[in-house]
């Protein structure tokens, strides 16, 4: 059921609706849709603030985490009190307080396929905020499996990736036919690699913005692309890839 919107909705969406693009009709499908975020740490924690914000109607997140003094510095849903807090039941609390009209359902677990396969055909864009590769490709099989939309992003030190893809188009190609192997977790491991919180922030927020262009079916997105980010040098590259044969997609 569609919800209405009231006077008070009007007025805290009017910077957006105004926006040609959006209006009232858009803000309608923002209010409707259903995203489901995994990983609320570096990416996840801006990328569920901007949506929330955005009006986005029912969010999905998934994080087993509690948060780390070494957190602080670019997830920016947290503060000092929430040390030792899980992240989805803090995250939860935060969102309440900037938008209790969206409703987030938390799943306090590793995303593993079991889980995944009950909750994704419940919403429809998958937004990976993970930090591994085999969470990435989970992912991007299960939204494979269900046709959903899917936007994967990457961090590491100054740099960052952002793919989207759309699954319920035939000719799109996936995650595994640019990573022909599967790399290593290392270079995505801000401990020992280091990461700027501007970086996941700004890489996170591409992703919301991602996310909002896909629901509202507005301008070109980075389906079939990949978005490369060097933002020491402040270099952008849109990168075009194919379907690759004998690839997990070829029959989609």
């Amino acid at each position: 059921m569609k919800k209405k919107l009231s006077k008070i909705i009007l007025e805290r969406y009017s910077r957006q609706i105004i926006l040609k693009n959006i209006g009232v009709l858009g803000q309608q499908k923002l209010i409707n849709s259903k995203i489901l975020i995994v990983g609320i740490g570096g990416l996840g924690s801006p990328i569920l603030d901007l949506l929330a914000r955005s009006g986005i109607g029912k969010i999905g997140i998934i994080d087993h985490d509690k948060i780390d003094i070494s957190n602080l510095h670019r997830q920016t849903l947290f503060n000092e009190k929430d040390i030792n807090k899980f992240k989805v039941k803090a995250a939860k609390k935060k969102i309440k307080n900037i938008n209790n009209k969206t409703t987030i359902k938390t799943y306090n677990t590793k995303a593993n396929e079991k889980l995944l396969n009950i909750i994704v055909k419940n919403y429809d864009i998958l937004i990976d905020g993970s930090d591994n590769f085999k969470t990435k490709f989970l992912l991007n099989k299960l939204a494979i499996k269900f046709k959903k939309k899917l936007i994967v992003g990457a961090i590491s030190k100054f740099d960052g990736h952002i793919f989207t893809f759309d699954f319920s188009l035939s000719k799109t190609p996936c995650l595994k036919c640019f990573y022909q192997n599967e790399p290593s977790d290392e270079i995505l491991n801000c401990e020992s690699e280091g990461i700027l919180g501007t970086t996941s922030n700004i890489i996170g927020a591409l992703q919301a913005n991602e996310a909002i262009k896909m629901i509202l079916n507005i301008n070109k997105n980075l389906n079939s692309n990949i978005l490369i980010i060097d933002l020491l040098n402040l270099n952008f590259r849109k990168v075009l890839f194919k379907k690759r044969k004998n690839c997990l997609c070829k029959k989609n």
